[in-house]
Formats: C-alpha cells, sequence, structure tokens
C-alpha cells in the first residue's frame, strides 16, 4: 500500500450491488485510518456534501445538483445497460395510468427518486401524487405505485402483491437508447487536492477490487445472497447485470441525465459538467 496515503472517511452503499467490490475490499489489508461507512445512498449523499465523508458511492443525482464540490473517480460507477433488477417501480394499475394516484417512493436514493419522476411524466406523460415514505408500510398498502431500490426491490420483486412491475434501468434504456448510471464515486474536490496520493490510491484500489470481484462472483454470491434472501444463482444472475465503469455511453447517459435536471430545474447548467478524475498510477 502507498506509503504517502493519509486517511480517508469512505462512503459505500449497504446493498449487494455493491458486492463485486466490496466483498474484495474487506478481504484486503487498507491502512487504519481509512474508514468506510456503510449507509443507503441518500445518507452517503448528505454526508458527503456535508464534509463528513472524503469519497464514495454517492448518487449521480447528488453529483448534478452539487458539481462544483466533487470529482469523479474514473472507470467506476453502479450502472446497468438495460434492466437493473433493484430499482422498481411497482404499481397496482397500468403505469401510463398512474395520474392521481399516490406513488410512495423511497427516500434512500435521490437519483431513483428523480428518474421514476422523469419516466412517468416525460416518457409516459402521467403526473402522479408523490409521497416519500417506507416502502415496507401501511402507507404502501394504499398507493398505487411503490418505487423500490436496493434490497428492499429485490424483497418486493419476489412477491406478488402488485400487477406491475416497471424496472427503470429498461424503462431509461427504451426510450434514451442509452444505460443509465445510478452512482458515481465522487470526491470532495477540496480533499482531492488535499489528498492526491490517497485519493489516487484508493481509485487503484477500487479498481483492482472491481476486477477480483468479477472473476469472484459466483462465490460472492453465495455469501450475499441469504441476506435478501435469495438463490445464489439468481444473486449471480442480478449481479451479472450490474456494471461498475464508467466508459463513453456511461458519460453520455449522465450528461442526458443532468439534462433532464437542468429542464427540470434541479441543477445549474452554468456549473454542471463532468469533472472526471482520471486514474494515476
Amino acid at each position: 500500500m502507498d506509503k504517502k496515503t493519509g486517511g480517508a472517511r469512505i462512503g459505500m452503499v449497504n446493498f449487494i450491488n455493491t458486492a463485486p467490490i466490496y466483498e474484495t475490499w474487506k478481504k484486503r489489508p487498507h491502512p487504519k485510518d481509512w474508514q468506510v461507512v456503510e449507509a443507503p445512498p441518500s445518507t452517503l449523499n448528505r454526508m458527503l456534501a456535508a464534509g463528513k465523508l472524503d469519497l464514495g458511492f454517492v448518487s449521480s443525482y447528488e453529483y448534478g445538483v452539487r458539481p462544483q464540490d466533487y470529482r469523479i473517480l474514473g472507470d467506476l460507477s453502479i450502472s446497468a445497460n438495460g434492466s437493473v433488477g433493484s430499482v422498481f417501480l411497482f404499481s397496482r394499475v397500468d403505469p401510463a395510468t398512474l395520474s392521481d394516484h399516490t406513488v410512495l417512493l423511497s427516500g434512500q436514493s435521490q437519483t431513483s427518486i428523480c428518474l421514476v419522476k422523469i419516466i412517468l411524466e416525460e416518457f409516459y406523460q402521467v403526473k402522479p401524487k408523490y409521497v416519500v415514505g417506507d416502502v415496507i408500510s401501511e402507507a404502501a398498502a394504499q398507493a398505487g405505485g411503490v418505487l423500490a431500490i436496493g434490497d428492499e426491490a429485490l424483497r418486493l420483486s419476489a412477491g406478488s402483491e402488485f400487477a406491475y412491475k416497471l424496472d427503470l434501468g429498461e424503462a431509461w434504456c427504451r426510450y434514451t437508447d442509452l444505460p443509465f448510471v445510478f452512482a458515481v464515486c465522487a470526491v470532495r474536490d477540496e480533499f482531492c487536492r488535499r489528498e492526491p496520493e490517497t485519493v489516487a490510491a484508493i481509485h487503484r484500489e477500487f479498481l483492482f477490487c472491481r476486477g477480483e470481484g468479477r472473476q469472484q462472483l459466483e462465490a460472492i454470491c453465495r455469501k450475499v445472497a441469504p441476506r435478501i434472501p435469495m438463490h445464489p444463482d439468481e444473486c449471480y444472475v442480478y449481479l451479472r447485470a450490474i456494471e461498475y465503469d464508467l466508459g463513453e455511453r456511461k458519460q453520455l447517459a449522465l450528461e442526458r441525465f443532468f439534462q433532464y435536471l437542468i429542464n427540470r430545474n434541479e441543477a445549474s447548467a452554468q456549473s454542471l459538467h463532468l469533472n472526471i478524475q482520471e486514474v494515476t498510477r
């Protein structure tokens, strides 16, 4: 490990969609002052924005609304080129008829909240009533639709309560012909300038863990599948569909998503651009 590295507070999404990176990470030696915080994306968003984290996987939305504060670590994301398998709009009626119905939104990811609104309002031309709350609750039982993400979505997907199940990654791809980037690995700009060696070392470590995790995916699935619970074979199919790179098409997809944020007055066109920190050897 690099001798010049300093301490870092690192945010890691606590869903199994990060397992191909994180399970490898946990097996490897790291400096004791590299502190990992596990939490849902929305919590990591708030902590990074408040300076309580130095870097980590956060919602693409978080970068989009505060781009001046961050750099994106190159070639890292949580994304999908089509079906993502764990970001769903579950609905009791056809999603194209959800106008005036209540849609309960999981508060765990601002990206997914914004994405479902884009899909319903821009693609399906419907305007439901939105409420943020617990997707495993009495309110969910009364709602016309429920946005669920991560492990909660995997659990709901196994049930039969809802007649319709719209995979948001698939819907986005169908209408835009682009993948969707749910999360990026963002580093606070001031930390990047103050601790460049630490940032570079963590960046290289994430990329290494990603490669090792792909090679050990079957073993990782056997370990993490019981958390849902789901069969390891189902877990393997699910995690194979999750992608962790940030190639050119993923960058185009981010720019398209950010344009929707600008059009919806949720981000500023003047400051929004991709500031990508490339890996250094």
